[in-house]
């Protein structure tokens, strides 16, 4: 992520957090479908992305072209989004989606997990090679995705997991299904102010195991760190865990990997 992004996603996180209450679910699908729209006309992305542009000619185009038909939340988010600076505009797309699912993580009624149901959901897709192919494939229409995730998630999962899941699918921009909702926990997770760690073992963990390692790895992050578990007998032994970008890789499979590139070498 260059600096630019960082400034830029800095400057649309603070916008909506200032707009508290306001911001509700169908604030985030219409960030959703706006970033789409972008998304789909090169001529459109370009005008919003360039460098050179004057921010408020930025604003006045978002404006025009959003403002007859989203609420008056959406549009100020994504004028914030469109006058601030990006590294690409690839960056700006992802800036859209990110502020989109922070919405709808915000609007969640208080005991809602949706990053649980989103793990619960991955969980469900690595184990079912059909349906990972069925979501992921580039040759099955959009409208059978978000129909086949209508059919699956829909009375079983919240409200907002469906809508993050249906913008997923519908604009992956190139990435994995199973990913892109790793990124979806992670945003959500860190919109509450807490973090999500993937933990990868041989063998299921106990709950007295699972409560220490949140609390240590609550320490090392300073913030609370929930813990989603993934058994995977290949490790052989030891674990695996993954918080965002960092990996804490101690899991026999991987020191076997690694004595055998040396012995190579």
């Amino acid at each position: 992520m260059g600096s630019a992004t960082r400034v830029a996603l800095g400057d649309a996180r603070d916008r909506l957090a200032a707009l508290g209450s306001q911001v509700d679910l169908a604030t985030g699908e219409e960030l959703f479908a706006a970033g789409r729209i972008i998304g789909d006309s090169s001529h459109l992305l370009g005008a919003l992305s360039d460098p050179g542009a004057e921010p408020a000619a930025k604003a006045a185009l978002v404006s025009r072209l959003f403002g007859p038909s989203y609420s008056a939340v959406t549009v100020g988010l994504l004028e914030t989004v469109a006058t601030s600076r990006w590294s690409t505009q690839s960056d700006l797309l992802a800036g859209i989606e990110e502020i989109g699912i922070r919405a709808v993580a915000s609007s969640a009624p208080a005991g809602l997990a949706i990053d649980s149901e989103l793990f619960e959901f991955a969980r469900a897709v690595s184990g079912d090679a059909e349906l990972e192919l069925a979501l992921g494939s580039k040759l099955g229409s959009t409208d059978q995705k978000r129909a086949l995730v209508e059919r699956l998630l829909g009375g079983r999962f919240s409200a907002q997991t469906v809508a993050i899941v249906r913008q997923l699918i519908t604009q992956p921009r190139g990435r994995r299904i199973g990913e892109l909702l790793r990124f979806a926990s992670s945003v959500v997770a860190d919109q509450s102010g807490s973090a999500v760690a993937t933990v990868t073992t041989a063998a299921p963990i106990s709950a007295a195991q699972r409560g220490r390692l949140e609390s240590a790895l609550a320490g090392q992050y300073g913030r609370a760190v929930q813990v989603n578990q993934i058994v995977d007998p290949s490790v052989v032994g030891g674990v695996r865990i993954q918080i965002g970008d960092d990996v804490i890789d101690g899991s026999v499979a991987t020191r076997i990997n690694d004595l055998r590139l040396q012995l190579a070498g």
